[in-house]
């Protein structure tokens, strides 16, 4: 079997025209249940992080778990960390609704760290496609499981990735997504502006000094986008969406029975490349940024 069966010169094209691109059929089932699988047992052996668990009465308290739950979310760039959504936890830390349909979102490093989801971000297919798309010395700089929840899996708001992953040049940062469930209208699929990728970045995501509070901050606003701009991309189980860094997209909240599981992580073209120093997500000793090809 052809490791792309669905890659083309058209489709090279396609992504430079768009920013985004959907390539169907690019996981074969038995991929996708295997990531499913995973995550499962990843979830049932979950701790609920201690920040979660601070009770808070007085301001002071409330002060404190929003530090703790910033710090737990500015140190996972090198770990398995696990984000909630809103309203499933009382203020003591306790599951409202059952732990697996607690969870937003588990990030930043399970590309790194966990089996499973290293050998599909350095599958033979993946590195294929990178080279297709000429990607030279691509690394891994992040990856996120997203199970956007049946009934209250939250909206994604418009935003370029850039804004959070910025480089000096733009344009060296890919997202790849892939729908591990159909990604319909109904249970929160992609929505892109084909064509917004080429104009730069309209606000991004700084990270301050150690120690300062508030501890990260806005550069710049984000765009009151027109609506109407906007196009649906709903895909099957197993597709691959490829997602330019400064193409603008957004998701809606899924208001259906069904989750919508995605893996997605980022690649970044590290030849003459600069990863900015105010990133919030910076490599560690523990774990420079790996390269995709082995």
């Amino acid at each position: 079997e052809s490791p792309l069966p669905v890659w083309s010169p058209h489709s090279c094209l396609q992504f430079q025209e768009d920013g985004f691109l959907v390539l169907e059929g690019f996981l074969s089932v038995d991929e996708c249940e295997a990531m499913k699988q995973r995550i499962g047992e990843i979830v049932a052996e979950m701790d609920v992080p201690p920040h979660c668990r601070i009770e808070f009465s007085t301001q002071h308290e409330e002060q404190l778990q929003a530090q703790g739950s910033t710090n737990y979310f500015l140190s996972s760039g090198d770990k398995i960390r696990f984000f909630f959504e809103k309203g499933v936890l009382d203020n003591k830390g306790n599951f409202l609704v059952p732990p697996e349909k607690s969870v937003n979102k588990i990030g930043h490093a399970l590309h790194a760290h966990d089996p499973v989801f290293r050998s599909v971000t350095h599958s033979p297919k993946v590195q294929a496609l990178a080279r297709s798309l000429g990607l030279q010395m691509p690394v891994v700089v992040q990856s996120m499981y997203i199970f956007k929840q049946p009934h209250f899996g939250g909206e994604a708001s418009p935003h370029q990735d850039a804004s959070f992953l910025y480089t000096e040049p733009l344009g060296r940062v890919l997202g790849m997504w892939m729908a591990l469930e159909d990604a319909t209208l109904e249970n929160g699929c992609l929505w892109f502006i084909p064509g917004s990728h080429t104009s730069g970045v309209s606000r991004r995501m700084i990270r301050a000094p150690a120690g300062s509070w508030p501890a990260t901050s806005f550069i710049g606003a984000e765009p009151d986008w027109d609506r109407s701009l906007f196009v649906p991309t709903p895909v099957q189980k197993g597709a691959l969406v490829l997602i330019h860094g400064e193409v603008v997209h957004k998701s809606e909240q899924n208001l259906s029975d069904h989750s919508r599981q995605a893996y997605t992580f980022h690649l970044m073209e590290a030849t003459g490349t600069v990863w900015s120093p105010e990133n919030w997500l910076q490599p560690t000793a523990e774990l420079p940024f790996p390269a995709l090809y082995t």
